[in-house]
C-alpha cells in the first residue's frame, strides 16, 4: 500500500469518473467505431477502456504482439473471431479474452451481424495508437500496412509475421 493510500486526507481531484451513454471520445477507423471510456487520465495511466462496434464482415488489425501491455476483450454482443497464432477462437457475447504481452493476436467480425466489445489496455499505452490511425485517415492518407506498422511501433507493438491472420487488414 502506498503512503497516499494510507492517509485519510481529502483528494484534490474527483475519485470517481462517470462516463454516460453517448459520452467519451469517439474514434472512427473506417467502418469501425471506438468509444474511449477511459484513456488513462483517471487511473494514473494504469488502465484504459474502450467500446468498439465492429460492423458485419469487418477485418481487424493485422496479427500483432504488444511488448508492454495486456489487452482484454469482453464481447458484449455478436460474435468476434480471435486469432491467436494459428488458432481461431469464435467468441460469442459473454466471452472474455485476455491477451498478455508477447502473444500474437488479431480479431475480426466474420458474421453478418454487428459485434460490440469492451477492450481494456493495461497500462493505457495503446489508446494513442488508435488516435494516430484516425489522424492518418482524417488527413486523407491511406492506412497502408506500412502506416499501420509505423503507428504500432510507437507503442511497443509489432506485427506478428508469418502467422494466420497476419494480413487481415487494418484496425
Amino acid at each position: 500500500m502506498t503512503e497516499g493510500a494510507r492517509t485519510s486526507e481529502p483528494q484534490t481531484e474527483p475519485a470517481v469518473s462517470v462516463v454516460r451513454p453517448g459520452d467519451g471520445e469517439t474514434i472512427v477507423l473506417g467502418a469501425t467505431r471506438m468509444r474511449v471510456l477511459e484513456d488513462g487520465s483517471h487511473t494514473g495511466h494504469r488502465l484504459a477502456i474502450a467500446e468498439s462496434v465492429l460492423p458485419p464482415h469487418t477485418q481487424g488489425p493485422p496479427q500483432h504482439r504488444h511488448a508492454r501491455h495486456d489487452e482484454g476483450f469482453y464481447v458484449l454482443s455478436g460474435t468476434v473471431r480471435f486469432t491467436v497464432g494459428q488458432e481461431d477462437h469464435d467468441a460469442p457475447a459473454g466471452t472474455l479474452v485476455i491477451v498478455p504481452p508477447g502473444t500474437p493476436h488479431t480479431f475480426a467480425n466474420m458474421t453478418g451481424q454487428p459485434a460490440v466489445m469492451l477492450s481494456t489496455f493495461t497500462p493505457d499505452l495503446y489508446v494513442q495508437y488508435f488516435r494516430d490511425l484516425q489522424e492518418v485517415l482524417a488527413d486523407g492518407r491511406p492506412l497502408t500496412p506500412q502506416a499501420n506498422i509505423d503507428a504500432m511501433s510507437r507503442y511497443a507493438t509489432e506485427p506478428a509475421t508469418g502467422l494466420g491472420g497476419g494480413d487481415r487488414g487494418r484496425a
